[in-house]
């Protein structure tokens, strides 16, 4: 899913609103709602959250809201009402199925999914270039799994797959840089899934 959030700021003399895009992976299903697990930089600070599911109409695009985050692991859970997902939509989204990122090597294929620049779903492909690399995001230090897949703004919060199309990890950063020679842009992934 993409995810959508309005953000207001300013002054008493001057307001602004701003739309910032991520991506979302929806995880579990209850009675009443669709939870979709994304980054927690995808959601902080936001006003509003509208949800698009792959195939709806932005204008479709359905209200959510934040159930729980961890800022330190870059995590949030969002929820949807179920009453408010359109049938035909309800009835073709299905949960991820989780992999084990402990048993991910190095060299390994993977697909990642996401909104990428805001423009909805796109998927990339490419391998695990290195596991726990220890990297400063957003001030604090990860261990998180590397990756070539392309991931672009927008990206964050979408999907990292194996081969089986079980989720490995969250797609959460990326650092460009023209002074590695054949290592362009190194993107990288975490919340790391384990089946329970």
């Amino acid at each position: 899913s993409d995810v959508y959030k309005r953000q207001g700021g300013g002054n008493k003399s001057q307001k602004y609103e701003q739309e910032a895009a991520g991506s979302g992976i929806i995880v579990d299903q209850t009675d009443s709602e669709l939870l979709i697990v994304t980054n927690n930089h995808v959601v902080e600070n936001s006003d509003s959250l509208r949800i698009q599911f792959d195939g709806m109409d932005t204008k479709n695009a359905v209200e959510g809201y934040i159930k729980g985050t961890d800022s330190t692991a870059d995590v949030a859970v969002v929820a949807v009402k179920l009453k408010d997902i359109p049938k035909d939509t309800l009835n073709t989204i299905k949960k991820a199925t989780l992999g084990d990122s402990d048993t991910v090597s190095v060299g390994e294929g993977v697909v990642a999914i996401g909104n990428a620049l805001g423009y909805g779903q796109s998927v990339t492909t490419g391998v695990i270039s290195a596991k726990d690399r220890e990297v400063t995001v957003q001030e604090k230090k990860m261990k998180l799994l590397q990756t070539d897949a392309a991931i672009n703004p927008g990206n964050s919060g979408g999907a990292l797959l194996n081969m089986k199309g079980e989720l490995i990890g969250i797609n959460s950063a990326k650092i460009a840089s023209d002074e590695v020679e054949g290592m362009g842009s190194v993107s990288y992934t975490h919340l790391r899934a384990h089946e329970t």
